[in-house]
């Protein structure tokens, strides 16, 4: 069955992703998951393995942006389920292994950039570190991505849109896992070749709005189905970069602050005063969401992908354990709006029905 047109309404989308996008993601994942099974190299096939079991559900979430390709939405679901494991496994292969080289993060990062050149030779990404065999694991990863890129229309307009926010992806990712003492100093320094454009934001505010792939998706998946043109892209990437993707990462580190606090690790929460400026920006970020997605282009479904985000992630379980975190979700699920708590609510009862938890 085709999407013949972008849902409207929340309760159609929902029947659309649970009868039709999961269970399609699900092929596209088992895929991956006989590949990295076949990986010779023990430590790259344990953090391949991990990272499609620990984060199925950034593949989920993310592939409810190929409603927009219309009948090419299972293309869709291959590029971003392809370019989500790459983000995945190169997240656990920096934050997991024993190597703090920062050209070592780089190099396996070029893999990302070079999913949206087309043809581009590619090299030995592991050329520094020790571990080397993945049976080309990671370039097929890589080709998969290329072959959707040659589908989609008008490519050459949107491209520079995606190198950008696949080069701010990258450089967050080499600034947060080099060793511990370096990674306020890199990303401060970072943000201040930024901070005359996103005046806005604090440090660690625009760190976490570089660590989402929505707007990537965004661009793809629309792009395989309509013509875009320089001014709807910049439209496109000025209405996802900061806001949606800024509300994305902070709601992830949101509800990771206990879990991120007993393993020391680094969460962008933290460095705000307290708990009611902490509030305070988050709902700022929901607002001005908002506020960015009006002109866009099937308007109801980015209101609802905002809305869906904040029942998603305030329905994970881990904010239970949080008692402030249990107040602070119940005031943004309000300043949100009934549509966060519809999708709040069914997510809740997915996640039930479905053992996830």
């Amino acid at each position: 069955m085709l999407v013949k047109r972008v849902p409207t309404k929340a309760p159609i989308l929902m029947k659309q992703v649970y009868q039709k996008i999961f269970p399609q993601v699900n092929k596209e994942l088992a895929y991956w998951t006989n590949r990295a099974n076949k990986i010779p190299n023990k430590e790259l096939r344990t953090q391949a393995l991990a990272s499609i079991q620990d984060k199925k559900f950034h593949c989920q979430g993310g592939s409810v942006y190929s409603v927009l390709a219309g009948p090419y939405w299972k293309e869709a679901i291959t590029f971003i389920v392809a370019y989500q494991t790459i983000s995945d496994y190169l997240d656990n292969l920096c934050d997991r292994s024993t190597s703090l080289d920062p050209d070592d993060f780089r190099l396996l990062h070029q893999s990302m950039r070079d999913c949206f050149i087309e043809d581009a030779p590619i090299p030995n990404y592991y050329a520094l570190r020790e571990d080397q065999d993945d049976d080309d694991y990671l370039k097929d990863l890589v080709r998969t991505c290329q072959k959707i890129v040659k589908q989609v229309r008008h490519f050459n307009v949107i491209q520079p849109f995606l190198l950008e926010l696949e080069e701010l992806y990258s450089d967050l990712q080499v600034h947060k896992h080099v060793c511990h003492d370096e990674r306020i100093p890199r990303l401060e320094n970072w943000f201040y070749t930024y901070k005359e454009k996103w005046p806005m934001l604090s440090w660690y505010e625009f760190s976490a709005c570089t660590g989402s792939t929505l707007g990537i998706f965004y661009l793809i998946s629309y792009g395989l189905q309509h013509e875009i043109t320089e001014n709807l892209a910049k439209k496109i990437h000025t209405s996802y970069f900061p806001y949606m993707q800024g509300l994305h990462i902070m709601l992830d580190y949101f509800i990771d602050q206990e879990e991120d606090r007993l393993g020391g690790d680094l969460n962008f929460c933290n460095y705000y005063k307290d708990e009611r400026e902490l509030e305070e920006r988050l709902t700022y970020f929901v607002n001005k969401t908002n506020e960015h997605i009006q002109e866009l282009p099937d308007r109801p479904f980015h209101e609802m992908v905002q809305h869906g985000l904040v029942g998603l992630y305030l329905a994970d379980p881990k904010v239970g354990k949080m008692e402030q975190a249990v107040k602070i979700s119940k005031r943004l699920l309000r300043a949100s709006g009934r549509k966060s708590q519809f999708f709040h609510w069914n997510i809740k009862l997915y996640n039930r029905l479905s053992g996830r938890y």
